[in-house]
């Protein structure tokens, strides 16, 4: 059974995200440690790129942040091999298309292995052209994670239908960021890919209270939380270890309780 498996093994799974390099790759390794100390099952780990179009405000600002800081993908894989000497956690990349295009697709790929990575997550990369992608992944153990938006029923069914690892739901359509409501007919979408695949489907995009993560609980495998995190690290810096092991373990509290 693979990492990523694993996460979904003992009942609904939390996902956290965080940006590499917001503020500093020391605190990012430090506060991958908190979120899977807190209860997290799963952890995204941005690699920051300079027109990252599927981000809101909170994690474009992230990733700008990061960038001016310096910040570069070799100095992100290394963090990540000094974290795999301490925890089993899985680990996910997401990016965007053209940084691996630019790094070359063997070498990104070899290194994701090399430092202990189990799959990444591009939010450009259209469903029509991901096998080009996929076929060097998958040679290198790397799993690509899938992204559903709220489309067809057809089309849901197609792309659950060649997922791996899980499935990326995205509860809005728009940009990352923190939601008060999701409108989103989820049921609809879940019962589509519930019919095509036992492949878990978790759902992210705007949720941010312990309320949303138990009512998409009921619905889902898992519950995805980026931009609440973002912005914690965002107000703390260096010093957001409470806050988020707090915010995380309440999140993954509410999922439980579905």
């Amino acid at each position: 059974m693979s990492r990523i498996e694993k996460a979904f093994e003992n009942g609904k799974a939390f996902i956290a995200f965080l940006t590499a390099g917001d503020p500093d790759l020391a605190s990012t390794r430090k506060y991958v440690l908190e979120m899977e100390k807190a209860g997290a099952d799963l952890i995204e780990i941005g690699i920051p790129f300079s027109d990252p179009i599927a981000e809101g405000p909170v994690i474009q600002e992230a990733d700008l942040r990061a960038l001016s800081g310096g910040v570069t993908t070799d100095q992100i894989f290394d963090m990540v091999a000094q974290l795999r000497k301490e925890t089993e956690i899985p680990l996910v990349f997401m990016t965007y298309l053209n940084p691996v295009f630019h790094y070359g697709y063997n070498t990104f790929f070899a290194r994701c292995q090399e430092c202990g990575a189990d799959g990444i997550i591009i939010p450009d990369l259209p469903y029509e052209e991901k096998e080009e992608v996929d076929s060097v992944a998958s040679r290198y153990g790397i799993t690509l994670i899938s992204m559903i938006a709220p489309t067809s029923q057809a089309r849901i069914e197609r792309i659950a239908k060649e997922a791996k690892g899980f499935i990326y739901v995205v509860s809005s359509m728009g940009v990352t960021g923190m939601r008060s409501e999701i409108k989103t007919d989820l049921d609809s979408m879940l019962k589509a890919i519930k019919s095509t695949t036992d492949v878990p489907a978790a759902v992210g995009f705007g949720i941010h209270t312990p309320g949303q993560a138990t009512d998409i609980a009921k619905k889902a495998d898992g519950v995805i939380v980026g931009s609440a995190v973002v912005k914690l690290i965002a107000q703390h810096g260096q010093n957001a270890d409470e806050e988020i092991f707090s915010y995380v373990k309440m999140m993954k509290d509410a999922v439980r309780k579905a």
